[in-house]
């Protein structure tokens, strides 16, 4: 009657410890600061528009990319507790804001810049919806 005995299996379920939630955070905030330097830089060199370097352009591409870091790294922490459409949708519209004012800064019309953001604010909001839908728990 072996084989009407239970098996006693120990099943260990890994829980994320304090230490490993800082460290997520910790590269979530690394990875932000990074993006958020590249498009202060990238907005700072579009407002420039060629002209020589001053005090206000640094001071501009500072708080843009202190910004976009902070709003990065905020939907990167309550991201995952959304609804997996209302998180791509986040990511989508932030995206799209983004892309679409960087496009603004180059002189050209409100509705191109609109166009822009509108069209790489669906691509990206699609790609992570399609990506938060396929990796779910």
């Amino acid at each position: 009657m072996a084989h009407a005995a239970p098996t006693a299996s120990r099943r260990y379920h890994h829980r994320p410890t304090a230490a490993a939630t800082d460290h997520t955070a910790r590269n979530a905030l690394v990875r932000a600061l990074l993006a958020g330097l590249v498009y202060g830089v990238w907005a700072a060199f579009i407002k420039r528009q060629m002209g020589p370097v001053d005090a206000g352009n640094v001071f501009y591409g500072i708080l843009c990319g202190a910004i976009f870091a902070g709003i990065m790294f905020a939907l990167h922490q309550v991201g995952p507790r959304l609804m997996r459409e209302v998180h791509a949708t986040a990511y989508g519209a932030f995206t799209g804001i983004a892309a679409g004012y960087l496009h603004s800064l180059t002189n050209s019309s409100v509705l191109k810049s609109t166009v822009v953001g509108l069209f790489v604010g669906i691509g990206v909001g699609a790609t992570a919806f399609y990506r938060y839908y396929t990796r779910e728990n």
